[in-house]
């Protein structure tokens, strides 16, 4: 499927690295990330006027922006195959799942309607760029970036949400009312889950440019005001703590595979005469506690590299494909000498101390100091810049082949420019 498409009317700027996250942020109101996670993450809510400063600027001087996605390419996008997406319209409630054929999607200028496009970010260069600057949360709670789009009166009804959301103004207005009130009941029988009372405490206009965050239930309500209204959504996801800690000990389990010295059978040559044979044995007990006390199975830096690994899975839906035309080792080792890596969109990495994992799996586990420090890169700014004559000596590891970073190359999880972005 081909997913990325040109930005108009201007490309959002890519974030420097490292971020200066203890310098003040035109995004954040004029303060620093480090006191937007003191103050505000998580506790209350922001609103930013002239978030992203461009807008601002381009009207002063007359030339107004718009979207850097238009309406006609989120509803191009709407009907690709692989799209996640819901259609909902209001008077009455009805909602629908994507994909949807063009003709289905309404005019701009109808009322009443939004249609909700899921992990743009994967789909849209423009998307995948706004999302980077909100890097400096960690990327296990950054999950996707949602564009709504909408005709004049559109919205999803009063709700709360369980995660943190910023809620970026990117195209028209949106008037959004939020609530402090505790009574989160929901109305009967509707396909939205749509507060059965809802009494706002503070509302405001959103013009392109701004941006209001809210922190996890805080009760709140967005309505379009213009023709083709597009709000970008930069959501979080928070696993609870049984997932993580059940996923944790699935993989545990698993790796107990690896452990030679657990093929050894059970064996009682100091089992006593039992008059309980029904009871299970004190010896069994006890030798289990043994070799449960070996693998430190009672802490949880035992289980970190399962969670690590979970928590780098893509989304379900992910698809990956090989390039068209692979390039061999040794050529895709010379490619990086004067060209730049790629992450696919949909490939999530996770860091554990000195270990990268790509998609669930380890990729730094016994390999070469070449690909490990690669991997670092990859892991740290989302790309690999060109390696240049002067890291020739590292090439040889990586042209050799059987190695993770090749691997990755070749299943699609790394892309080179130019080469296999359009099969996506």
């Amino acid at each position: 499927m081909k997913s990325f498409y040109l930005s108009t009317p201007y490309q959002p700027p890519t974030p420097p690295y490292p971020l200066p996250i203890k310098a003040p942020w035109a995004l954040l109101g004029g303060i620093s990330p480090q006191q937007f996670m003191q103050q505000y993450w998580h506790k209350k809510p922001l609103l930013v006027r002239g978030a992203i400063p461009a807008f601002e600027l381009a009207k002063a001087a007359g030339e107004p922006l718009d979207s850097p996605i238009s309406a006609a390419d989120l509803v191009m996008l709407a009907s690709q195959p692989d799209s996640e997406c819901r259609l909902i319209q209001s008077k009455p409630w009805k909602m629908a799942s994507g994909p949807f054929s063009r003709k289905s999607i309404p005019a701009i200028s109808k009322a009443n309607w939004t249609l909700l496009l899921q992990g743009a970010d994967t789909l849209h260069p423009a998307a995948k760029t706004v999302l980077s600057w909100f890097r400096f949360i960690p990327d296990v709670r950054l999950d996707d970036l949602m564009i709504s789009l909408a005709g004049p009166g559109g919205g999803v009804g009063p709700h709360v949400d369980s995660y943190d959301v910023f809620l970026i103004q990117m195209s028209g207005r949106r008037h959004w009312k939020i609530s402090t009130q505790t009574d989160l009941s929901l109305k009967p029988n509707l396909p939205l889950k749509i507060l059965a009372q809802f009494e706002p405490t503070e509302d405001w206009v959103l013009e392109p440019g701004d941006m209001l965050y809210l922190p996890p239930h805080v009760a709140h309500e967005g309505v379009s005001l213009d023709a083709g209204c597009q709000t970008w959504s930069v959501g979080f996801r928070a696993a609870s703590y049984r997932e993580l800690l059940q996923e944790g000990l699935w993989r545990l389990a698993e790796s107990l595979e690896a452990l030679p010295a657990l093929d050894q059978r059970y064996q009682d040559p100091r089992q006593a005469a039992t008059d309980q044979p029904d009871t299970l044995p004190s010896e069994l007990v006890n030798q289990l506690r043994t070799h449960v006390k070996g693998l430190k199975l009672d802490s949880i830096d035992t289980m970190l590299p399962g969670i690590a690994s979970y928590l780098s899975e893509p989304k379900p839906h992910a698809f990956f494909s090989s390039p068209d035309q692979t390039l061999s080792a040794k050529a895709f080792a010379q490619y990086l000498k004067r060209n730049p890596l790629h992450l696919n969109p949909q490939t999530r990495l996770m860091r554990l101390n000195n270990a990268i994992f790509c998609n669930g799996e380890n990729q730094t586990e016994g390999e070469s100091l070449a690909v490990k420090l690669c991997w670092n890169v990859l892991s740290e700014r989302h790309s690999l810049p060109p390696l240049g004559e002067e890291n020739s000596a590292y090439l040889g590891d990586i042209a050799a082949g059987n190695n993770s970073l090749y691997d990755a190359y070749c299943s699609g999880w790394l892309l080179i420019a130019g080469k296999n972005e359009e099969s996506l």
